[in-house]
């Protein structure tokens, strides 16, 4: 085994204090040695600045990146035998690291494991799912704002389940144990996608030489999603239905398959353009102080954080 400490990698683009809230978190989170590496993608701030100075390394490439070639950067002269991988809108519970850890010694053949994803209010984040499909994945993407519930949805989510550890399709890029092995052997994440959906690919790769992804609800952790993004939303909306698109075509890549792929990507950008409008149209309501305009959602088990 290395003796290279542990390396957590996260990737800040213009990030807020909710990255010194996870470099505060890391600490109880895990009992063996280790060292935060944060690429800095976007411009300096405050908070990355002072989580250099309490003995963070910041790499700053000078450009933007995108998530998943900044991971393969931080990682790519790593000799260790395990990284994680976290998103710095993340803060780590008590023993969470070391929970993944423990449990993936039980998973000689797991190349990844995912903790239990909260967000701040309690609920539990489906962060483990099936590889989307043309039915389960389409249908989820075309109706889950507007019926939750329906029958393509569930399928999507049926391995979400939170009471045991357990093999799935793949994990959310969010928050991830990698052994460093497997990552390496499928060239960590593919550099193709600029953001989003490079998880779901890395699951893909995973399991095609061999390795599985593993839900671990032991761990657990809070997530709140999209804080670099979320008061510009458009930009990023339009990139994760590209990066769907661009997954799409490496799962239906035959020659005879051209049509389907044509209508799936007309499909994405039709449901991108929409949930940009939603989404402007809620910024506007909010500068005028008024309600948020209802949009669906689905229900989510609550729990309670451990202690």
């Amino acid at each position: 085994m290395s003796d290279s400490p542990l390396r957590i990698v996260t990737v800040a683009y213009n990030q807020g204090p909710e990255l010194e809230a996870l470099a505060a978190s890391i600490p109880e989170a895990v009992s063996r040695p280790w060292e935060l590496v944060v690429v800095d993608n976007g411009k300096p701030t405050d908070s990355v600045h002072k989580v250099e100075l309490a003995g963070a390394t910041v790499i700053r490439p000078g450009l933007n990146l995108g998530y998943g070639p900044a991971v393969n950067w931080a990682l790519r002269e790593y000799q260790g035998d395990w990284a994680v991988i976290v998103n710095p809108d993340v803060v780590f519970s008590r023993g969470s690291i070391d929970e993944l850890l423990e449990g993936a010694r039980y998973w000689p053949t797991g190349g990844a494991f995912g903790p239990m994803i909260l967000t701040p209010e309690g609920l539990v984040y489906p962060s483990a799912r099936k590889f989307p499909r043309l039915i389960a994945g389409s249908g989820h993407a075309l109706l889950a704002n507007v019926w939750p519930e329906n029958p393509a949805t569930r399928a999507y989510r049926e391995n979400e389940a939170v009471g045991d550890a357990h093999v799935v399709d793949w994990l959310s890029g969010s928050c991830m144990l990698v052994r460093m092995r497997a990552f390496r052997e499928v060239d960590g994440f593919d550099p193709r996608f600029f953001m989003f959906f490079e998880d779901t690919q890395f699951g893909e790769d995973l399991k095609k030489v061999g390795w599985q992804s593993v839900f671990l609800p032991e761990a657990v952790i809070t997530h709140e999603q999209g804080t670099s993004w979320k008061d510009k939303p458009a930009r990023m909306l339009r990139e994760h239905h590209r990066s769907a698109a661009k997954y799409l075509d490496g799962v239906y890549s035959h020659a005879y398959q051209a049509p389907l792929r044509a209508v799936l990507h007309v499909g994405l950008w039709v449901r991108g353009e929409v949930e940009v409008q939603l989404a402007k149209r809620e910024q506007r309501s909010e500068g005028r102080g008024e309600e948020k305009p209802h949009r669906s959602k689905a229900k989510k088990r609550v729990i309670a954080q451990p202690a």
